[in-house]
């Protein structure tokens, strides 16, 4: 049986970022894709460059941001004052809507802003879309703001916590909505973003950099966690380890370990999953300023889409777009590839466009749905798997709505604790 000090699951941003800062160089990554990165990998098929999702960076750590100076060349890194709209009723509106009511037609503006007015705020909100209605008022929900969310998350807004979105989310009270007419402000935390010229993967190249290949298993998936005898088993081998360090989903470290338990809480812990299209095409659009687009309309599939060529500057219309599942939905990728063109084209981002290339991915999961009875979950799950020195990270590990820099971070935290006790 192969024993290691530190095994960790996972070759993403948080598995690596873990390797990298741990002291000790006695640790094992099992991966159980054929390569790393997560969902930070990157596909380059004729002359695109796409990633499997839209991933655009906005480092705000000096720790963070000294460590990939140190490893990539700044001369692959891009740059970018962030230019991102809404499509609503056919039209381009600055994001986020709610600070830009302004631009909207007078007789929507005014509905808006008498809403805004009339608003009723509570101490307690019974979830998400509760919080959406007494924070922004009627129209300003329903326009964009409740559409939208139901669209990403394909759930009712109020399975998820009225804070499900944290620091992310844009609040903007009614002195910062009014002075915005007047003084247009960006506050968002990526207001300033920075993208590499071959793709998310120089992060992940950047993270392995100093990780011998040996310490990286791939095509190796954990199927049952010993707790109690700090074992685990791959379909391959069984792994004794001291400490775990956990990147993968937490509901599946929970069903690891305890089949019972994922089937107890399974109803608590649950998430989205999203259809991602990259999309490459002959000839450039008209849209040739914006970064990546929010689009509220229900009868259209997607819920955003980004320009990859509007980022690298390139001179073909290179895109991604986003939709939205339940998680038990089945995906059509045939009938959404081309509900997909034939949306793009009723927006007029294409007209006589010829697609040259695409890829399609499904994210399962994307995005996880955080609610109150999920959060008491993984605080007592966490708990419990703490005192058996399991720690679990990351996006997907702790369950939560996060950068990939706080991926990072999470792992940086945790290598630095563990450095000072062991």
């Amino acid at each position: 049986m192969r024993k290691v000090k530190y095994l960790i699951i996972g070759a993403g941003v948080s598995g690596l970022g873990f390797a990298n800062f741990i002291n000790s160089k006695d640790f094992l990554i099992l991966e159980k894709e054929n390569e790393a990165g997560g969902y930070c990998r990157t596909i380059y098929k004729d002359d695109f460059v796409w990633d499997y999702a839209g991933h655009f960076f906005h480092f705000a750590n000096e720790e963070l941001k000294n460590f990939f100076n140190s490893k990539i060349n700044q001369e692959d890194i891009i740059y970018k004052e962030k230019n991102t709209k809404i499509f609503y009723s056919g039209e381009y509106i600055d994001y986020p809507f709610q600070k830009n009511i302004h631009q909207l037609p007078k007789s929507e503006f005014i509905e808006c802003l008498y809403d805004l007015f009339n608003k009723e705020e509570k101490d307690q909100y019974l979830g998400f879309e509760d919080m959406l209605y007494g924070k922004f008022g009627k129209s300003i929900t329903n326009k964009f703001l409740k559409p939208y969310n139901e669209k990403l998350y394909a759930c009712h807004l109020n399975d998820l916590d009225s804070n499900a979105m944290g620091r992310f989310f844009p609040y903007a009270d009614i002195k910062e909505i009014i002075d915005n007419m007047k003084i247009e402000t960006d506050t968002s935390y990526n207001k300033d973003f920075l993208y590499p010229k071959k793709g998310a993967i120089t992060f992940i190249n950047a993270l392995l950099n100093e990780i011998k290949s040996e310490k990286v298993v791939y095509n190796q998936e954990v199927v049952e966690i010993d707790l109690d005898n700090k074992i685990a088993n791959t379909k391959n081998e069984s792994i004794q380890y001291e400490y775990l360090i956990n990147s993968s989903p937490l509901d599946k470290l929970i069903k690891f370990t305890d089949e019972s338990e994922f089937i107890k809480h399974k109803d608590k812990l649950t998430y989205n999953k999203v259809l991602v299209f990259n999309l490459g095409f002959d000839k450039k659009s008209h849209v040739q300023d914006v970064h990546w687009l929010y689009v509220p309309d229900k009868d259209i599939n997607f819920y955003r889409l980004g320009f990859y060529d509007n980022i690298l500057n390139s001179n073909k219309l290179s895109m991604y777009v986003e939709i939205g599942f339940a998680s038990n939905e089945d995906v059509n990728i045939e009938k959404h590839l081309d509900l997909t063109l034939e949306n793009l084209k009723k927006m007029k981002i294409i007209d006589d466009h010829k697609l040259l290339a695409y890829s399609s991915i499904v994210m399962n999961p994307a995005y996880v749905h955080i609610s109150e009875a999920g959060q008491k979950v993984k605080d007592d799950k966490k708990k419990e798997f703490e005192d058996k020195d399991v720690f679990t990270i990351g996006r997907y590990g702790d369950w939560k709505y996060c950068s990939i820099e706080d991926s990072m971070l999470d792992a940086i935290n945790l290598a630095k604790k563990l450095n000072e006790e062991c």
